[in-house]
């Protein structure tokens, strides 16, 4: 394989599916994996669209599986080599905590944490043999400023911010690039289903307590939405620096009003960033 390799987890839909099309057209071989493969009809309808049959190898992966993991690291064990990983499997879980089932919160970190954990132990033998490599985890805004109703997701993304510096330090002397790419709100179906489905139900019957706040964060995000990004810039932002020789920046923020988000969030007292973040939604 004379191609550079990367290895995209959560490829059937969002950042993963567009991330895998852009790095393709870029010149890799990507080996686009996914939990369920019967999810692939989106991912082969732009694979089609793109004429990209010969430089993308379609293959299972649930990140929450040794024994799948061992299998796609034999997959790249055969092939000699791994050049990019994009850590995006994940999903986003909500409720507020007293509500949250901690098996919900135990589930939430088996995908989104302990599932990078893993895959990135699959790769790394292989890139630190050959003494070059790009990991690349997909974080989130909620990684680096916490918002009511989501500490599930928002606790795993800071679990996976800490986790990278570390590796990124790890590493290094190996030749091995860690990035961590930071989306604010984009058009994806993480939200549309963190919205509809993956909210605790407990928040959302009117006996608990919790539900006029949960209401009100729900008419936030919808209000929102037509700020969202489009993902395809993301994907565009992690196939340049898949590219890139050598990087530099261990963050990448992207996304409208993001770099202001985390400017307040250094600079204001905590008091203040409370009140502002509040006011919104407690009446």
């Amino acid at each position: 394989m004379n191609k550079s390799i990367a290895l995209v987890t959560g490829a059937s839909s969002g950042f993963g599916m567009l991330s895998t099309i852009e790095l393709a057209k870029k010149g890799f071989y990507v080996i686009a994996t996914m939990r369920d493969i019967n999810r692939q009809t989106d991912l082969l309808a732009h694979i089609q669209q793109n004429h990209l049959e010969e430089a993308i190898l379609l293959h299972p992966l649930d990140v929450t599986s040794f024994e799948s993991i061992q299998n796609v690291k034999k997959l790249l064990i055969e092939m000699g080599r791994i050049d990019v990983l994009i850590n995006n499997a994940g999903y986003a879980a909500a409720g507020f905590a007293e509500e949250v089932p901690l098996e919900e919160y135990r589930r939430q970190f088996e995908t989104n944490f302990f599932g990078v954990i893993a895959v990135t132990q699959a790769v790394l033998p292989i890139m630190r043999k050959q003494q070059h490599g790009k990991i690349i985890n997909i974080s989130s805004i909620s990684g680096l400023s916490a918002f009511p109703g989501l500490s599930p997701y928002v606790s795993s993304k800071y679990a996976l911010e800490g986790f990278s510096e570390s590796l990124r330090l790890e590493v290094q002397p190996f030749g091995i690039d860690v990035i961590l790419i930071e989306p604010g709100s984009y058009i994806t179906k993480i939200w549309s289903k963190g919205r509809e489905i993956e909210i605790a139900e407990k928040n959302l019957q009117e006996h608990s307590p919790y539900y006029s706040y949960i209401k009100a964060i729900k008419r936030e995000i919808v209000k929102g939405e037509k700020d969202y990004g489009d993902p395809i810039d993301v994907a565009k932002l992690i196939a340049k620096i898949a590219l890139q020789k050598k990087v530099k920046r261990l963050r990448f923020p992207i996304g409208k009003g993001i770099k202001m988000i985390i400017i307040l969030k250094k600079f204001l007292p905590w008091s203040i960033w409370e009140t502002i973040v509040l006011k919104k939604l407690v009446k």
